[in-house]
């Protein structure tokens, strides 16, 4: 009996750790799956929506004073990747965006967030597009809770530079990753 009481007092951390995991999550991406047309890029030979997906997260770490958002594709034939999204000093009290965020223009971004330069060469949301023929590229979706309440960059600031100062601060991260490739 004893025996049994301290297996399950030692397991007891685990389980509430793994029940407040930090996650991140889409109602139109599934981990793992291919990702619809509304969210491919438009141009460069596709012809999606390149419309951004909805996003939640829950259970940021302790201690979040922001948070940062980066898609990021590490199958691109550059030598280094292809950032399609960049936002950052999203508010520590926002947990989601809705479809549609990542266009600039459409005032669905959280007050204060900034969306910066992406590798096609302007702010805001832009969709998979790889090479036709090329395996399915992964995208890799990522919410980073941060220590700083801001990160000193604006529009113009590559996915890079972003991506240096995010792990400067960054205490926790969420992701999951989708599929898409062209025949």
């Amino acid at each position: 009996m004893l025996r049994r009481l301290l297996l399950v007092a030692a397991l007891l951390p685990a389980v509430a750790f793994a029940a407040g995991s930090f996650t991140l999550s889409s109602a139109e991406i599934k981990p793992g799956a291919t990702i619809a047309e509304a969210q491919v890029y438009k141009g460069f030979g596709c012809e999606g929506g390149n419309v951004s997906p909805s996003l939640a997260w829950n259970n940021a770490p302790a201690g979040t004073k922001s948070f940062a958002l980066t898609v990021y594709d590490p199958d691109a034939p550059t030598g280094s990747g292809w950032w399609h999204w960049v936002m950052f000093n999203i508010p520590a009290d926002v947990n989601a965006l809705p479809a549609g965020a990542g266009d600039p223009a459409s005032g669905k971004a959280p007050r204060g967030a900034i969306q910066s330069r992406t590798d096609f060469g302007k702010p805001g949301y832009g969709g998979p597009c790889p090479p036709t023929g090329d395996r399915p590229h992964r995208y890799i979706f990522t919410i980073h809770a941060l220590k700083a309440d801001h990160i000193d960059a604006d529009q113009d600031a590559s996915g890079a530079l972003v991506g240096f100062m995010i792990n400067a601060n960054q205490i926790g991260k969420a992701t999951f990753t989708g599929k898409y490739g062209r025949k």
